[in-house]
C-alpha cells in the first residue's frame, strides 16, 4: 500500500498566487452551476486523491477547490478532543450516507433487520457462535494469520488445541470477544486494556514479555511490503498518560457535546491504531475494544455482526482510511465512513444469513414431521445436508443446542441408531460424521 499524496495546504495564500487564486474564485461565484457540481463533488467527503480527479472537468484548478471544500468542512465538522495536544484534536464530518446507517443501526437494536427478519427463536446461542468465529477468524487473517476458515472453525468446534502461531491467534480472538461480553458493563482501565491485548496476543508475539505491556522504545512504526515507513506513532514517554486520557474519553458517559455512541466506538478503534502502544496486536485489540464499546452502550446485536470479514474484503481501504485522516489533518471522516459502511454490509449480511437460517428452520419442520426425532436433531440432520462433509462433536453438539453432555450424547447416538450418523473414535472424543446411508435412510424414514 502506498503512502497518500497529502492534501495541498489550505493556510494563507502565498503572495505570488493570491491573483490567481482570487480571479480563479470570483468566476467560481459567478458561476451558477459551480457550487452544485462542487457540492455534488464533495457528496461522500472524498480525500484529495479522489476529490481532484472529480473536479478535473469543472475548469479551475483543483487545489483552488480543495480550499473552499475545506472551508466548508470546517464549517460544519464537530470536534472531538482527547487531550489538549492538537496531535489529538479530530474532527470529523457526518455525511448522508453515514446519518442512515446510523439511524437504521439505532432503529434494529431491538432484534430485528429491515423490520421483518428476526433471530429465530432457540437458535441465538448457535448464531452467535458462528458469528463470534467468523469475527475471531477475520480479524486473525487481517494480522496475517496463515490459515482457512474451515480449519480454524473446526479447532474451534472440536476445542482442539492450537498447531500454529496463525491457530492461536484465532483462539485468542474468538476468547476475548467471549470476555469482552462479560465487561461490556464494566468500564475501561489501562490495567484492564493491558488484559485485553495479553489476551489477545498470548503465544503469538516474538517475545512473551510484551504480551500485555505497554512499549518501551520508539522502533515501532506502521510500514508497507516494502519497508517504507507510513506512520510513526507518539513517543513511547506519553503512552501512560494517552492511555489515561483513552480511558476517560472511552468511560465518558456526560457525552456533552453529544458524539454518537458509534462514531465514539470507531474513534475508540481509531485511537488505538494511532496511539499504537503495543509492539504488536494493535489491530487485534482495537477491533475488540470497538465491540466493548458498543456492547456497553447498549447495541447487543453487534455480537451478531462479523465486521472484520467485512474489513476483510477491503484491507487496503482500511488501512487507507487510517492513512487519509492522520495525512488531513487528523480529519476522521475517513476512517468513520469506512467502518460505518462495514456495519452497513455487516447489517446486510446478517439480514441474509436469518434469511436463510429461517428457511432451513421450516424445512426442518418437514424432517421432524414423518420422523422420530427431535428438533435438535434436525438441526444436525440439517447442518449435514449443508455440509455433508462436516465432522461434530458432543461438545460442539452441546454448545450449538445449549444443552448438557448427556442431552446432546443421546441426540447423537440417536442419529447413529437410526442410520444417520456414524462415529468414530479420536483420542477420548467421539467424531461423528453423515452416514454413507444418509440419504436413503432419511427417505425411508419419511415414507414410514
Amino acid at each position: 500500500m502506498k503512502k497518500p499524496i497529502p492534501p495541498p495546504s489550505t493556510g494563507p495564500v502565498p503572495s505570488e498566487q493570491a491573483a490567481d487564486f482570487s480571479a480563479s474564485i470570483t468566476r467560481f461565484l459567478e458561476d451558477p452551476e459551480a457550487p452544485m457540481r462542487l457540492s455534488s463533488a464533495d457528496r461522500d467527503h472524498p480525500y484529495w486523491e479522489k476529490f481532484k480527479r472529480r473536479v478535473k472537468s469543472m475548469g479551475y484548478q483543483p487545489e483552488h477547490l480543495w480550499r473552499l471544500v475545506k472551508q466548508q468542512r470546517r464549517f460544519s465538522a464537530r470536534s472531538v478532543w482527547i487531550t489538549e495536544d492538537k496531535d489529538f484534536h479530530f474532527t470529523y464530518n457526518l455525511t448522508g450516507d453515514m446519518q442512515q446507517t446510523l439511524h437504521r443501526l439505532d432503529m434494529h437494536m431491538g432484534g430485528t433487520l429491515g423490520g421483518t427478519t428476526t433471530i429465530p427463536e432457540g437458535t441465538r446461542d448457535q448464531i452467535l457462535t458462528s458469528s463470534l468465529m467468523e469475527e475471531a477468524i477475520s480479524s486473525s487473517l487481517l494480522e496475517g494469520a496463515a490459515t482457512t476458515r474451515e480449519v480454524a472453525k473446526q479447532m474451534l468446534r472440536t476445542e482442539r488445541k492450537p498447531k500454529d502461531r496463525s491457530e492461536r491467534m484465532v483462539l485468542n480472538n474468538y476468547l476475548t470477544m467471549q470476555q469482552l461480553v462479560n465487561w461490556k458493563r464494566k468500564p475501561m482501565t489501562v490495567e484492564r486494556l493491558m488484559e485485553i491485548h495479553r489476551t489477545v496476543s498470548s503465544e503469538t508475539l516474538d517475545d512473551p514479555l510484551n504480551e500485555g505491556r505497554i512499549r518501551s522504545n520508539n522502533d515501532v512504526h506502521v510500514v508497507d511490503g516494502y519497508g517504507e515507513i507510513l506512520y510513526s506513532p507518539p513517543d513511547h514517554a506519553r503512552l501512560n498518560a494517552l492511555l489515561e486520557a483513552f480511558c476517560r474519553f472511552a468511560n465518558d458517559t456526560s457525552n456533552d457535546p453529544f458524539i454518537h455512541p458509534v462514531v465514539r466506538g470507531i474513534t475508540l478503534h481509531f485511537l488505538i491504531g494511532y496511539i499504537h502502544p503495543f509492539v504488536d496486536g494493535n489491530g487485534r485489540t482495537a477491533r475488540a475494544l470497538f465491540y466493548w464499546y458498543l456492547l456497553r452502550s447498549g447495541y447487543w446485536l453487534v455480537e451478531f455482526l462479523a465486521i472484520s470479514k467485512i474489513i476483510l474484503r477491503a484491507p487496503a481501504q482500511y488501512g487507507r482510511a487510517y492513512l487519509h485522516t492522520e495525512q488531513d489533518s487528523n480529519d476522521l471522516t475517513y476512517f468513520l465512513a469506512f467502518n460505518i459502511r462495514s456495519l452497513r454490509l455487516a447489517m446486510d449480511d446478517l439480514d441474509l444469513y436469518l434469511g436463510r437460517k429461517l428457511a432451513e428452520r421450516k424445512n426442518l419442520f418437514s424432517v421432524i414431521r414423518n420422523t422420530h426425532i427431535n428438533e435438535r436433531q434436525a438441526d444436525l440432520v440439517a447442518l449435514w445436508f449443508r455440509e455433508p462433509e462436516r465432522t461434530m462433536t458432543i461438545q460442539e453438539a452441546m454448545t450449538r443446542n445449549n444443552v448438557v453432555y448427556q442431552t446432546a450424547r443421546t441426540d447423537l447416538l440417536g442419529l447413529e441408531g437410526l442410520g444417520i450418523a456414524v462415529h468414530r473414535k479420536a483420542g477420548k472424543k467421539l467424531l461423528f460424521f453423515r452416514s454413507p446411508q444418509f440419504d436413503t435412510r432419511l427417505e425411508a424414514m419419511n415414507r414410514s
